[in-house]
């Protein structure tokens, strides 16, 4: 039985790890040929590997327009076009506070998670009109809707993603292509580990902390995983997803669902407080 996505060619960057990775094996094993890359090549090669010939690595740095072009135009040379592009790779980026960060440091952010973006569309798109069903989506992060949750240049980077995806998203109607977003919550990933650039024989027991803590961080008792993302993605392209364009998809467990004691009932708020008054006899 051919899968959703048989026939279909499939772009996803930052795909040797976590939410790309997970999105690859997904694309491929509903029948794409997935195009998957990153920097890490050891980490791309062993996942074409597996495949069978339906997922191919390509090296694609992407703070380098020219990587991306030329994987856009890989893809679309061997297999005649390109249907779906998951604009996705990524890293936590600089960690100062407003006042403190460097110009190097927010302009590095924002290649690699905003301007990695507009490019990934700009140079795919030429290969998708025409294709029925063509689809976008771009990763943004629960860091957009309010500050908090991650550093600031990462935050303000993956609002810009957002606003990007609306743009975009009218701008390509012309050629019938959508443009979603997806924003993950609290993903049990690498990123956290990578982005404080913790010693590689610790980030094992450094992951089974967050993972420990991912289960408590929002109502949804569990972590999340990049299997929770792959299949968000895969519904925003597919063909049930065919009146959506334009908006994002928060996939978050409820983190962002309101203050912490809107949920945990061992967290009380300003009311549950002032309650003790009401019940208490003057």
């Amino acid at each position: 039985m051919a899968g959703r996505f048989a026939g279909k060619t499939v772009i996803i960057t930052g795909a040797a790890s976590g939410i790309g990775k997970a999105a690859v094996l997904l694309f491929a094993g509903e029948g794409a040929t997935v195009y998957a890359a990153d920097i890490d090549t050891e980490g791309g090669e062993a996942l074409a590997q597996q495949s069978n010939g339906m997922i191919r690595f390509q090296h694609c740095d992407v703070c380098r327009t020219e990587d991306i072009k030329a994987l856009m135009d890989r893809a679309a040379s061997e297999t005649g076009g390109i249907d779906v592009v998951f604009n996705n790779a990524g890293a936590g980026g600089d960690r100062a506070a407003i006042d403190e960060i460097e110009p190097a440091g927010w302009d590095r952010t924002m290649d690699l998670l905003l301007r990695s973006v507009a490019f990934g569309i700009r140079y795919a798109v030429p290969h998708m009109k025409g294709r029925p069903g063509a689809a976008i989506v771009n990763t943004s992060s629960v860091a957009a809707v309010g500050p908090g949750y991650s550093p600031t240049t990462y935050a303000v980077a993956k609002a810009g993603v957002l606003h990007l995806t609306k743009c975009a998203a009218t701008d390509l109607a012309r050629y019938g292509i959508r443009v979603n977003a997806v924003q993950p919550g609290f993903i049990n990933t690498n990123i956290f580990t990578s982005s404080i650039e913790i010693d590689k024989a610790k980030v094992p027991a450094a992951n089974a902390i967050i993972a420990q803590m991912s289960q408590s961080a929002q109502p949804v008792a569990r972590g999340g995983q990049p299997d929770d993302i792959a299949r968000a993605v895969a519904f925003l392209v597919s063909e049930e997803a065919g009146f959506i364009t334009g908006t994002s998809l928060i996939v978050d467990g409820g983190i962002t669902v309101g203050p912490r004691h809107s949920w945990d009932p061992d967290m009380p708020g300003l009311f549950q407080a002032l309650q003790q008054f009401a019940d208490t006899p003057a």
